[in-house]
């Protein structure tokens, strides 16, 4: 009986960390911290930024959440890129949270955000490179090949 409450015990907090680790589900009061809006409005869009403290951004799309990763002291004075514990995005076909550096990103196609012009994110490589050729996208880009000026210019 005693080990069967231990193996219990265990299973309960082992799920409730992987419950916090994971992505969360944005609220009908999150707001996007660039852009104002209400994220939970969105949930084919929604990016986040999840901190090593527990805390959150989350974020009504991909242009906004990087506005926000390549100028983070704008937006929260106290977070640094150090204090990042993952990324999460919105897979495009599977509406499914992918890690959000992992993932592929479609530049330049027909397919508009709740801010207009986005990325459009992939966990998966061939998915991604079937919606370019489907939506006239322009590349395909990795987290790290995005940068502060494609942001610009999208806007």
């Amino acid at each position: 009986m005693r080990l069967g409450l231990v193996v219990v015990s265990f299973l309960v907090v082992g799920l409730g960390w992987a419950a916090e680790t994971g992505p969360v589900k944005p609220t009908p009061t999150d707001k996007c911290p660039v852009c104002g809006m209400f994220v939970a409005k969105y949930p084919d869009f929604v990016a986040e930024i999840l901190f090593k403290d527990g805390s959150y951004a989350v974020f009504d799309g991909m242009k906004d959440m990087f506005k926000y990763y390549f100028d983070m002291k704008k937006y929260e004075h106290s977070k640094s890129l150090s204090d990042i514990r993952s990324v999460q995005v919105t897979d495009y076909y599977s509406l499914n949270f992918v890690e959000g550096y992992a993932a592929f990103y479609v530049l330049g196609s027909d397919v508009y955000g709740p801010m207009g012009r986005e990325f459009i994110p992939f966990g998966k490589e061939a998915e991604a490179r079937q919606f370019m050729a489907d939506h006239q996208g322009m590349a395909i880009l990795k987290f790290g090949e995005i940068t502060r000026e494609m942001i610009e210019k999208m806007d």
